[in-house]
């Protein structure tokens, strides 16, 4: 009892303690992780000028861009897609607030005319914009759909984006000029001109093996030239690949299971309780059927052509007749066994004239579409009754019941065109038709009025049957190749990487500087979890990890992890190590070189004197030797007959005589090429501008810290 009186005295005291420990606990943690001491590492994508992007908004864009683009690009693309636009964005709505500028009502109205003035939707009687439609269709959509509302407005804050930023480049435009003083320069420099006579020391002559270039020399150079070769941070791996292919054996099986199904088998009936014969392939009379409950490709009741057929046995399936049999071969990942099943002779190609009456839920189908399938098929054949009495008002109806806008202009005419170029239904009629047959056809497009107006070249056709099954890797190998991935796994952690790769006989790819948010693996595609886990922060040179890839397995080792900013001299060295050649090599001709002319020059090393005429500062590159500015525009520095010192070239070293000079021809006036300066500093702002606002820009990239990608 003592002790809890103790105890209840001091419970003041206690929590005190307690909570002392707790808070200094959080605290050492939250140091630990500097980036817990402020959310916004984890809720901010980006900050661009001061403005934020958070991560909520950013994921957002994300989905509505992905379920824009379908499956016609990745995660990782569709993300990309929308930091390039938002960083734009941001960038210049930074220009646009300095500068006090806008899209106001006048220009908004001015510029949805010009971005919808081909819309018929809006176009009055006449064909011109009409404003009052546009009004209506906006109320409308109001009106009906926040979906489609939404849509709209969003569509309006493009259009005035656009607009506001060719107001900005409009502005910079205006303001770029050309003086006077600036084209008689460039009238100068294109027309100055001097002939010289030269001769080149070229650095070729000397044999990289002779220069000695050494890690302080690279070192040293780099710090020199530090904004040249900053870089991300990156990491570099190898590894080597496990496909689940098919071994000798599973194809082999597959093979014998596709010959199995050539012939009739008998088959033991439990509910007869006799024994039935089952047709194969070669008896069977329901060749649809046959197909397509035992091949992995369904049956295709198109007519072809040989030409049409795989090519290695084109000419075997070609020559056989109805109810003949070729395979098994190999075609395309697949076994295959073809049976002709008919065979006719059919135009290569026709020309037909049609009508297209589309309905509700056609494919295709404008939104204005307001007519049912069955309201669409009494107007088709209503249209047909009135070609069939008068022919010639086919093009009249063309313009003005068509929806296919691809042959409205050309009276709804589809020049001669191969077999199958159209849609089944459609290319069935023009073919197996007559020259003058006209019917109405459906499609998934609607229903078409179809006139044949001509075919050529009757020539045989067969229908194919093919029982195809997919060539690939049966269980047993799957499982294999599983072992075979992991045990590699486990060694490779444990053991050499390229000696266990050597010893199994397997291809040990590198791939090197892979930056945070790269996608893709040469060779394997796509694998985002691979990049993912080379920049995990508890990653160490010497990993090793195995990964799913599609129809097998990637075994990976990180080699090497390089940090933000300074590239190291063993990276580097590759683009060091030439330059630095031809500095020590320019100093080598220098320093063995005492010539003061050019056939001394040209003697003692054994070459030539060369000449070059009508050289200028424009252009300045030397007949002979190529674009060498410094040359060049030393020999501009000489006066006519004057010899120059050693000149450090492109190439090699020089020396330079001028033989003759031809100064531009003095003008009256030099607008004209003022004008031209003017034009060549406004054709480069479009290309250059934002790049240059954007590089000036100040960016903090978080997206690899909030793991969006």
């Amino acid at each position: 009892m003592a002790v809890l009186n103790k105890i209840r005295q001091r419970s003041l005291f206690l929590i005190l303690i307690i909570a002392l420990a707790l808070f200094s606990f959080v605290l050492a943690d939250l140091f630990k992780n500097s980036d817990a001491l402020t959310s916004k590492s984890q809720n901010i994508v980006a900050t661009i000028n001061g403005e934020d992007i958070t991560r909520e908004y950013f994921m957002e864009k994300v989905d509505a861009a992905q379920r824009q683009a379908g499956g016609n690009a990745t995660n990782t693309q569709v993300m990309n897609r929308v930091w390039d636009q938002e960083v734009r964005k941001a960038v210049m709505k930074t220009q646009y607030e300095a500068l006090g500028i806008s899209v106001e009502k006048d220009q908004m109205r001015d510029l949805l005319k010009t971005s919808l003035a081909t819309s018929p939707e809006f176009l009055n009687e006449a064909g011109l914009f009409d404003e009052n439609k546009l009004n209506e269709y906006i109320a409308n959509l109001k009106e009906t759909s926040k979906q489609a509302y939404a849509s709209w407005v969003n569509y309006e804050k493009s259009v005035a984006a656009n607009g506001l930023q060719q107001n900005y480049f409009n502005l910079v435009k205006a303001g770029l000029t050309g003086t006077l003083a600036e084209g008689k320069l460039e009238h100068k420099l294109e027309g100055d001109k001097v002939d010289i006579k030269f001769v080149q020391v070229a650095y070729t002559a000397i044999q990289d093996s002779l220069v000695k270039v050494s890690k302080s020399d690279i070192s040293n150079y780099i710090n020199e030239n530090k904004k040249a070769y900053q870089v991300d941070a990156s990491r570099d791996i190898k590894f080597v690949q496990f496909n689940e292919t098919a071994s000798v054996e599973d194809e082999n099986a597959i093979k014998a299971k596709l010959i199995a199904l050539l012939n009739d088998k008998v088959e033991y009936n439990k509910d007869t309780k006799v024994s039935d014969t089952v047709a194969g392939f070669i008896s069977t009379t329901d060749n649809e059927d046959y197909i397509n409950s035992n091949s992995d490709v369904k049956f295709d009741n198109r007519f072809v052509f040989k030409s049409s057929l795989p090519t290695a046995v084109a000419d075997s399936i070609y020559k056989l007749d109805a109810g003949g049999i070729y395979g098994p071969y190999k075609d395309n990942g697949y076994f295959k066994i073809s049976k002709v099943v008919a065979v006719k002779q059919i135009p290569d190609s026709a020309k037909v004239r049609h009508i297209l009456i589309p309905f509700k839920g056609s494919q295709s189908a404008a939104p204005e579409v307001a007519q049912t399938e069955a309201e669409a098929k009494v107007t088709a054949d209503s249209l047909l009754t009135v070609i069939k009495s008068d022919r010639s008002k086919f093009p009249e109806l063309v313009k003005e019941f068509s929806s296919d806008k691809g042959s409205v202009e050309k009276e709804g005419r589809y020049d001669w065109h191969p077999y199958n170029t159209m849609v089944t239904e459609f290319n069935n009629f023009e073919f197996e038709g007559k020259t003058g047959d006209l019917g109405v056809v459906k499609t998934i497009f609607g229903f078409h009025i179809i006139e044949i107006e001509g075919q050529k070249d009757k020539t045989k056709a067969i229908q194919v049957g093919t029982i195809a099954r997919e060539i690939e890797p049966s269980e047993a190998t799957t499982a294999k190749i599983f072992r075979d991935a992991s045990k590699f796994e486990i060694s490779a952690g444990e053991g050499d990487f390229e000696a266990l790769a050597k010893k199994g006989t397997y291809t040990v790819r590198p791939v090197n500087g892979i930056k945070v948010l790269d996608e893709n693996i040469p060779g394997v595609g796509n694998q985002r979890p691979i990049v993912r886990w080379a920049f995990e922060e508890n990653a160490e040179v010497g990993d090793v990890k195995r990964f799913n890839i599609t129809n097998g397995y990637v075994v990976a080792q990180l080699v090497a992890q390089h940090k933000e900013g300074v590239m190291s001299v063993d990276d580097a060295s590759a683009k060091v190590l030439p330059i630095i050649r031809k500095e020590k090599k320019a100093k080598m001709i220098r320093d063995r070189v005492s010539a003061k002319t050019l056939e001394d020059l040209a003697a003692a090393e054994s070459t030539t004197v060369r000449t070059a005429s009508a050289i200028n500062m424009k252009n300045p590159t030397i007949s002979g030797a190529g674009r060498e500015p410094l040359v060049v525009g030393a020999a501009f520095g000489l006066k006519e007959g004057e010899t120059s010192k050693l000149i450090d070239g492109d190439k090699g070293v020089y020396m330079v005589q001028v033989t003759k000079v031809t100064p531009a021809v003095e003008l009256d006036n030099y607008q004209a090429a003022a004008n031209r300066v003017e034009q060549q500093k406004i054709s480069v702002v479009n290309s250059k501008l934002y790049n240059a606002l954007k590089e000036a820009s100040e960016i903090e990239d978080n997206r690899a810290k909030t793991q969006v990608q």
